[in-house]
């Protein structure tokens, strides 16, 4: 998040208009491999609606297979520093699809939302075409901004409403323009700029605007009431708008961290055998 004060100030310097690019921190080079962990994977590369080459890791499950989780990452670096939130799931009998937005990782590119958003329509179309995903559950699990985006994309892609069994919402935030102040807000190089950033964001993409539109698509939200990145009233927000059948999940810990925890591992997969049925 310093990253993004910096780059904050320098937005509202420039006096750039409907930004969205401060919300992504891409990182190119892979840290690890699914390997490296003992995760038989591949390669996945499709082609975006705008010709760029887009990257993400099929990690393939124990058998039986009981269905396919899509993982939507947070903000920064890319798949390979987000893997260990999914990496336990295949041993569980579910095959994960992680997908790296444009500018991020192998994708090509240079990120911003409504391009990120059409990657993660081109890769659900991948894995309706996929055929280990047939006839399985398909779950789209976000965390942080990756959240965010899961809630809007369910609630306005059709496809998404047909085919998805569920939605998981990890720490998601309400509204842009309201993060973009929270974090401005917490450093005095960048306090004068909460407003003007803010009233510079994106408009028409915030999930609190669209989570009632994903029932009647199982909704589930997880959020830590010790996230000090993405403040916990976010969830209330979306909690009060959402409609059912949603769950709620409240943990404790850091800010996406909420899968190092064995017993919210045990929920998740609780949850999803629940949905399956």
């Amino acid at each position: 998040m310093k990253i993004l004060l910096l780059l904050a100030l320098v937005f509202a310097l420039n006096g750039t208009s409907g930004c969205s690019g401060i919300f992504f921190f891409p990182q190119r080079s892979h840290l690890q491999t699914p390997d490296q962990l003992g995760l038989a994977y591949e390669d996945i590369f499709f082609t975006s609606a705008d010709n760029l080459t887009i990257h993400g890791w099929w990690l393939n499950a124990r058998t039986p297979v009981k269905g396919t989780i899509y993982f939507l990452h947070g903000n920064a670096e890319n798949i390979s520093t987000h893997i260990h939130n999914v990496a336990w799931l295949p041993a569980h009998g579910y095959q994960v699809f992680l997908l790296d937005y444009r500018g991020f990782g192998l994708s090509q590119g240079k990120p911003d939302l409504p391009g990120a958003l059409d990657d993660i329509r081109h890769g659900l179309q991948f894995l309706l075409a996929h055929d280990a995903t047939q006839g399985k559950p398909l779950y789209l699990l976000g965390q942080s901004l990756g959240a965010s985006m899961a809630i809007y994309f369910a609630a306005t892609d059709l496809q998404a409403q047909q085919h998805l069994s569920a939605v998981i919402s990890d720490a998601a935030f309400a509204r842009y323009s309201e993060m973009a102040r929270h974090v401005t807000g917490q450093s005095w190089l960048t306090w004068p700029l909460q407003y003007p950033v803010s009233w510079s964001m994106i408009r028409g993409y915030d999930a609190v605007d669209y989570v009632a539109d994903i029932s009647p698509l199982p909704l589930l939200l997880i959020h830590s009431e010790d996230d000090r990145i993405v403040p916990y009233a976010n969830n209330g927000k979306l909690l009060r708008a959402a409609l059912p059948p949603k769950t709620f999940l409240k943990t404790r810990g850091l800010h996406t961290a909420t899968f190092n925890d064995e017993e919210n591992r045990h929920y998740l997969l609780d949850y999803l055998a629940q949905i399956a049925k």
